[in-house]
């Protein structure tokens, strides 16, 4: 490494200096979105950073520092607007509401022109490989991935690297120790990274004034985190996971400072040849985000293509219903469902079966902020959103001990056991003495008669016990909250929802994400036994809810890859009446049949006799279609979408604001599952238009690393978001990427006011992240929010006029 640059003096960094580097390196980490762990992965929107700036802004930015678009190439939309998907009323519409400049003919003009993608501008280990021909990314990326590997381990690795003093000092440690950069030709990087300040502030300040920052470093810490990929992600979560329980957290702050001492060692190695490029791409970096021509052109085909989706939703709306008006007799089943979309494939088709049966749209975690922990385990799972806390806990256990110690021994042997096979000193001797053992068990997941995690055996039960009151509190409000306070069923089932997929690294991302991508089997059978308390009856008929006495609260488990349904009849105290729940077993029977035809329609190589076997395959790279095609979130009453094939691209929130009392449960649907179905959608969206920053790559390629993610190949980059094999099957797209249309049925005064008092949701909205419609009192689109408070007239999802109106809150 050259040393004919000396050292800086840093005391001539005045406070004002260090003050503005630590906001803008504070900036760069909260512009990345954190990523679960691979345990319970749940859908994060990837521009959480930047949902304060319009999509054109964000573009840009994005095209300048990760060279993508967010959109999809023009051919994509010519197919659409020539096979009249997408008409010159939603062109002329999506002009309209732009601020592109362009007319129709123009639009229409550019839309005929294939256009090369964008080219980030290049880092300073870019420019030292285009003059040197040494791949320095690369081995950045590697050397970092493989320290991240270890430190971020979450008990894959047999030997953990230690964390202690953080990411920063580990790797430190770890880096003056590794002979690889010194090996490919950067020479003196380990002494370099012992003279490093011993704070991830000092490093950030030193590399900073090193490579001519000054005090702005613009959109340049932003790109290095970006390129980082999933561990930037990761470090990301575990600081928001530490500000959701109040404390801090500086990982991603570290790793920032990490990757700016390579960029440091890397410049002070090839400044002389790299030093005037660098300086022009320094003041680019600085320099205002102003979308450009083709990046205006992408906004208003993708906000025409939604206006496209927008006007079908409309007109379907406001067609006659398919079904017949039922009387308000009592149903003798109403079975609640959560809100994602694959439940509305199941609900239409259990409610096509008798006309006795009702079902309902609510969140998956149904209301209860759960932390559990699994029978004979001490480690808890958060059944909740993960934009909560946990208010409850709870635990699974049986009566007696000994159960809980011997599955203690099992499961501790079992881990035992597979260290053993893949321990330095055993793993070889271990395949040549015990490989034929495993012939079995080959040949049976080979024909697909291995088996995926079931549903938990052990009835969950609250831990310590709650209350009477603070029991009855629990039940008014979820069912306040479910619309559900009269006209109760002879049955009324509480349906959450998982996966039951083998050999599927991704198998927490297809189950509840309102359960922070655990399956819904704990929380259902919570409220269950909740409601079926006969004391807590006696609360909520004081309080007036009267349920009658002969209504049972059954709790079951819809596995989205099968669609059969698991009824835990076990956890009824009071023996249920035997005929009535084998009539419900043989409806939702009846209900999966037709619910696995339609989505083998969908699904490439399936049938409806397969369905159920590709979640036994252990190399079927879709087993499901989780929640692609995502499109729309509706809250209204079932009334305004019942018998309507949405396809399963709705999210159907049951509401009726008549009993929503101050419009505390509207506040409720918009801060929270509109919130968490804009995350899915958006994740769908951006691992779409721009898979090689948000995608997670090809399911074939991947390798689990450190128990929290997939790396492509033998190691680099961390990759977040979903694969490819998600939003794609081959030949076609299986995810349109449109940004999310809500449709709520309440006065959009009302929701007005709500937004007022929510910034962070209002910025949704008025930033275009996600569109927003109030129907009327027959269900119709009839008001666009426009943004900033305004709405206009609309019908079936079309503008009537361009004139705003200003409602008050």
């Amino acid at each position: 490494m050259s040393r004919s640059e000396p050292m800086t003096d840093l005391t001539t960094v005045d406070t004002l200096h260090r003050e503005t580097l630590a906001l803008a390196a504070d900036q760069a980490v909260r512009a990345i979105a954190p990523a679960w762990p691979l345990t319970a992965t749940v859908a994060v929107n990837p521009f959480l950073g930047q949902v304060g700036e319009r999509l054109e802004t964000t573009a840009t930015r994005l095209a300048r520092i990760g060279g993508v678009r967010l959109a999809l190439s023009r051919p994509y939309y010519r197919q659409k607007i020539t096979a009249g998907e997408i008409t010159d009323e939603d062109l002329s519409s999506a002009l309209a509401a732009s601020v592109s400049g362009l007319d129709l003919d123009a639009l229409k003009a550019a839309v005929a022109e294939d256009v090369a993608p964008p080219r980030a501008l290049p880092t300073v280990a870019d420019l030292a490989a285009r003059h040197s021909g040494q791949d320095w990314p690369a081995l950045i990326a590697d050397r970092i991935g493989s320290f991240a590997a270890g430190f971020f381990d979450e008990g894959q690795a047999l030997w953990a690297a230690s964390t202690r003093n953080g990411l920063y000092a580990a790797w430190r440690a770890f880096a003056t120790h590794d002979l690889t950069p010194e090996i490919l030709g950067l020479t003196g990087f380990g002494a370099h990274v012992a003279e490093t300040p011993e704070t991830a502030q000092g490093a950030i300040e030193r590399a900073a004034v090193r490579l001519g920052l000054g005090r702005d470093p613009g959109t340049y810490f932003h790109q290095l985190l970006l390129g980082l990929g999933g561990w930037a992600q990761h470090a990301r979560h575990l600081q928001w996971k530490a500000e959701l329980e109040g404390r801090t957290d500086t990982t991603a702050l570290e790793l920032l400072a990490v990757r700016l001492v390579f960029e440091e060692a890397i410049y002070l190695r090839h400044q002389p040849l790299i030093d005037d490029r660098w300086r022009s791409i320094r003041r680019a970096h600085g320099e205002p985000l102003v979308a450009d021509r083709e990046t205006l052109t992408d906004t208003v085909l993708q906000l025409a293509a939604e206006r496209a989706g927008q006007r079908r939703l409309g007109r379907m709306l406001s067609r006659p219903s398919p079904f017949q008006a039922l009387p308000e007799t009592r149903p003798f089943l109403q079975a609640a469902f959560c809100i994602d979309v694959r439940s509305e494939v199941f609900r239409r088709a259990l409610e096509s079966v008798d006309p006795g049966i009702r079902t309902l749209g609510f969140a998956g975690f149904f209301g209860l902020g759960a932390s559990h922990r699994g029978f004979a385990s001490d480690v808890s799972e958060h059944r909740l959103p993960v934009l909560l806390t946990p208010s409850v806990f709870s635990c699974a256990a049986v009566e007696d001990d000994d159960s809980d110690r011997q599955a203690r021994f099992s499961a501790r042997a079992i881990r035992a056991w597979g260290r053993f096979k893949l321990a330095a000193v055993s793993s070889f001797a271990f395949v040549e003495a015990m490989g034929p053992v495993y012939a079995g068990k080959l040949l049976r997941d080979g024909l697909g008669f291995g088996m995926g995690r079931g549903a938990e055996r052990a009835k969950p039960h609250f831990s310590p016990g709650l209350d009477l009151s603070t029991r009855a509190t629990i039940a008014e409000t979820v069912l306040r909250a479910m619309s559900l306070t009269d006209t109760f069923g002879r049955f009324v089932l509480l349906c959450g929802h998982g996966a039951n997929v083998v050999n599927n690294p991704y198998a927490s991302a297809l189950h509840c994400g309102a359960c922070g991508g655990h399956a819904g089997d704990v929380n259902a059978r919570l409220l269950a036994s909740l409601l079926n308390d006969g004391a807590v009856r006696e609360r909520l008929a004081q309080r007036g809810i009267a349920v009658p006495a002969d209504t049972v609260f059954l709790a079951g488990l819809h596995d989205t890859t099968t669609d059969a349904v698991t009824l835990f009849v076990d956890d009824l105290q009071a023996a249920a009446d035997a005929d009535g729940v084998n009539t419900i077993r043989q409806w939702l029977q009846q209900s999966g049949a037709l619910a696995r035809a339609e989505r083998a329609s969908r699904m490439e190589g399936a049938s409806a006799q397969s369905i159920a076997g590709r979640s036994r395959d252990w190399s079927q790279v879709r087993p499901e279609l989780g929640l692609a095609g995502c499109s729309a979130f509706i809250a209204a009453p079932r009334s305004r979408t019942q018998g309507r094939a949405l396809e399963g691209r709705a999210f159907l929130h049951d509401y009726l604001w008549q009993k929503d009392d101050g419009f505390k449960i509207l506040e409720l649907i918009l801060t929270a599952p509109v919130v968490v179905a804009s995350w899915i959608s958006l994740q769908y969206f951006g691992s779409t238009v721009a898979p090689s920053l948000f995608g997670a790559g090809n399911k074939l390629l991947h390798n689990v690393v450190a128990g929290i993610g997939v790396v492509e190949g033998n190691g680099g980059t961390l990759r977040a978001g979903l694969p490819f094999q998600s939003v794609h099957d081959g030949s076609a797209y299986l995810h349109e990427p449109v940004r999310l249309t809500v449709a709520i049925e309440a006065p959009k005064e009302a929701i007005t006011a709500i937004l007022l008092r929510h910034e962070t949701v209002r910025a949704l909205f008025d930033n275009g992240w996600l569109h927003l419609f109030a129907l009327d009192e027959e269900g119709r689109l009839a008001w666009r929010y426009e943004g900033q408070g305004r709405w206009v007239a609309s019908e079936d999802g079309t503008d009537r006029s361009t004139e705003s109106l200003s409602q008050a809150s």
